[in-house]
């Protein structure tokens, strides 16, 4: 998939993101504890993430998408 492609949503922050990664969680029907080892952190961790925390360690956020099977593409805007 590209980032314009039909199932592409826009993440604007932790807000946009957090609900993504807890419905790629409950598809692999995974515990939050269950889901955090796999990704490399904490539940805590984990639990801010879902509920949209705005400040959080983007190495940590990226490591829980490529765990969901989430891509992420950054491109520069035009303008």
């Amino acid at each position: 998939m590209t980032a314009s492609g039909p199932r592409a949503k826009r993440v604007d922050g932790a807000a946009s993101i957090g609900p993504l990664i807890r419905k790629a969680r409950k598809a692999m029907k995974l515990s939050q504890a269950e889901f955090a080892a796999h990704a490399g952190v904490g539940r805590r961790f984990l639990s801010e993430l879902e509920g949209g925390k705005p400040s959080l360690e983007f190495d940590k956020v990226v490591a829980c998408a490529q765990a969901a099977g989430i891509d992420l593409f950054a491109r520069l805007r035009h303008g």
